[in-house]
């Protein structure tokens, strides 16, 4: 069932249609619809795109198999080489943050199993998307590719270096914890564009909006978070291989 307007205004609980008496696809909808309405719309998430996307966007088709039940909870879950997905509420904050409007080339840095990809796939022109494990980005490369998104881009390389082949970007998405800010990332954003990045120690975190312009970078704290570390030249630890 879908989420009558009037319902969502007045903030009334959603119907609830039991789950063994639901087929497949549409059991995991009824749990998307849910997870938008209870865990992002309700905690601020105003922006109708971001909303849009994360409505349409199966998530449980980001995470492994066994853990697909629990792809609409309201928390981060693992997905292989130590990285998770993050919460949905996270990456509602972040795209939201980017204030994207359907035209601009993003540069997605962390792209795990692909599902920050695809909801930013909905809202900007192109994403180019990097992963550090390659195991990682050709699995997201092979998902995003059999589930439709023809306007995404992914290679297995330091994210911390950018795209610098494909510079300049409107808008830069890090889903992984910085000491600082990587200077490569800032030279490859436009003027006027938008960086959201995690910052601070590997245990706790700032996550930041930085936009650019002429006379210096203006940055506002977002809210705190817990992302995984960065790996790379600019992060906190190299790896011995990706």
């Amino acid at each position: 069932m879908i989420l009558g307007q009037d319902m969502a205004a007045r903030n009334l609980p959603l119907e609830k249609i039991p789950d063994e008496d639901l087929p497949g696809d549409e059991k995991f909808r009824e749990k998307r619809l849910e997870m938008v309405e209870m865990q992002v719309r309700r905690r601020g998430i105003s922006s109708s795109g971001v909303l849009a996307a994360m409505r349409e966007v199966p998530r449980h088709e980001f995470v492994p198999l066994e853990d697909r039940e629990m792809a609409y909870a309201d928390k981060p879950l693992p997905i292989g080489n130590g990285q998770t997905i993050s919460q949905p509420l996270i990456v509602a904050v972040m795209a939201s943050a980017l204030e994207l409007t359907g035209i601009e080339r993003v540069l997605d840095v962390g792209t795990g199993s692909g599902y920050n990809t695809a909801i930013l796939s909905h809202l900007a022109q192109d994403v180019f998307s990097i992963e550090w494990h390659t195991k990682l980005a050709e699995e997201a490369q092979e998902r995003l590719k059999s589930l439709g998104y023809e306007n995404v881009h992914v290679i297995a390389a330091d994210g911390a270096e950018g795209w610098p082949e494909d510079s300049l970007f409107d808008a830069i998405s890090v889903a992984a914890a910085v000491p600082a800010i990587p200077p490569p990332l800032l030279e490859q954003l436009k003027e006027g564009g938008r960086l959201v990045i995690p910052v601070g120690s590997i245990d706790t975190q700032e996550l930041l909006q930085v936009i650019r312009y002429p006379g210096g970078d203006v940055q506002q704290a977002l809210c705190p978070c817990r992302f995984v570390p960065l790996i790379g030249r600019y992060g906190f630890s190299m790896a011995p291989e990706r």
